[in-house]
């Protein structure tokens, strides 16, 4: 299929969203991760049967989408609401009752699990692609999700990279510096460069859309006492997937109505990992972060257990999950392994509505 992008008011701000398929196939919500657009999903796009009726938006301060900001004490509450708002406008579902496949990659999968908590009977079914932990990013110690400081040290807009933040915002497109969203976009979105191919450029675009600064990308961050010395602020995205605000693993376990989950991981993950290269724990521990107190004190956050733990609890409590995990696969399965990613989206799109 090919996308046509549409421009809707809801909750209140602009929003892009790219659309494909017959208004009356079965509905696909995809929500794109950080740093990226619903044109990072256009490769999938290209792969899918016009069976479906696929809904794309960009979220606020991505891609076309107002530069709405985003208020980090409701964890991802303002993406959701965003998305949640588009669920009854019929010019995008074809049916003001939609009831989409929600497909989340990364940030994007924390906000459809929101979704389906806030608005349970409105999922047919969730795929969590290379998703956040249930319990945010970082600053925590096991699979229960308990913090490492009192106040969530080392998380948050003050871990991101200045450098690539500066790349971002001047918009830059070359490869000579390992922080230029190029580089990012070779080394931690995907395993193996070769798997983007020609969309290399129109994936850098979805990056470059990102809009920068303290009420968008990365955020506003404050001093902490404790290592490595820079804690979440109120403001922003990457404060937004901060453990001080987004854990949502017992309200996911909790929810009433309970469609099925597909968790699809790649096992060469630099992200989302149990030693992943964005966590500054993990970071210290290889002396990349200097000062770093120790295991004891500040172990890496085991991110693949902990969203195994929740989703074993979210069966155990009527509901059911399975996870399936791509050897050699890094951050986007969806690029990396399309065929898989296909066939388990279209399987979720068959099984009957609850």
């Amino acid at each position: 299929m090919e996308s046509e992008q549409r421009i809707v008011t809801a909750n209140g701000i602009t929003q892009a969203v790219r659309v494909a398929g017959p208004p009356g196939g079965v509905p696909v919500l995809l929500v794109h991760g950080n740093c990226s657009s619903a044109a990072f999903w256009e490769p999938l796009i290209r792969r899918l049967p016009d069976t479906l009726r696929v809904v794309a938006p960009d979220l606020r301060g991505y891609g076309a989408t107002q530069t709405a900001p985003v208020d980090a004490t409701r964890g991802l509450g303002d993406f959701a609401d965003d998305v949640a708002a588009l669920l009854d406008d019929p010019s995008l579902f074809g049916a003001p009752d939609a009831r989409p496949v929600v497909v989340g990659h990364s940030l994007g999968g924390g906000v459809a699990m929101r979704l389906l908590v806030d608005h349970p009977h409105r999922v047919a079914g969730l795929l969590l692609a290379a998703p956040v932990s249930p319990y945010g990013f970082g600053g925590t110690r096991d699979l229960a999700g308990t913090p490492t400081t009192p106040d969530f040290a080392g998380t948050g807009a003050g871990t991101a990279n200045p450098d690539f933040v500066a790349r971002l915002a001047a918009g830059d497109r070359g490869d000579d510096a390992p922080a230029s969203p190029r580089n990012v976009v070779r080394t931690a979105y995907v395993a193996d460069p070769a798997s983007l191919g020609d969309d290399e450029d129109l994936l850098l675009d979805t990056v470059l859309s990102t809009a920068t600064g303290d009420d968008n990308y990365p955020g506003t961050s404050v001093a902490s006492p404790h290592w490595p010395g820079t804690a979440p602020g109120e403001r922003g995205v990457l404060n937004a997937l901060a453990p001080t605000y987004f854990q949502i693993a017992d309200d996911l376990v909790a929810v009433a109505h309970k469609p099925p989950i597909t968790w699809v991981r790649g096992d060469a993950d630099v992200i989302v990992s149990d030693t992943s290269l964005f966590d500054l724990a993990y970071l210290g521990s290889l002396g990349a972060v200097p000062g770093w107190p120790g295991p004891e004190e500040c172990p890496p956050q085991p991110m693949i257990g902990q969203t195994r733990a929740v989703l074993d609890r979210y069966a155990a409590a009527g509901g059911a999950f399975r996870e399936v995990v791509l050897p050699g696969c890094g951050h986007s399965p969806h690029l990396e392994r399309p065929a898989e990613f296909v066939a388990e989206l279209l399987a979720l799109a068959t099984v009957p509505a609850a």
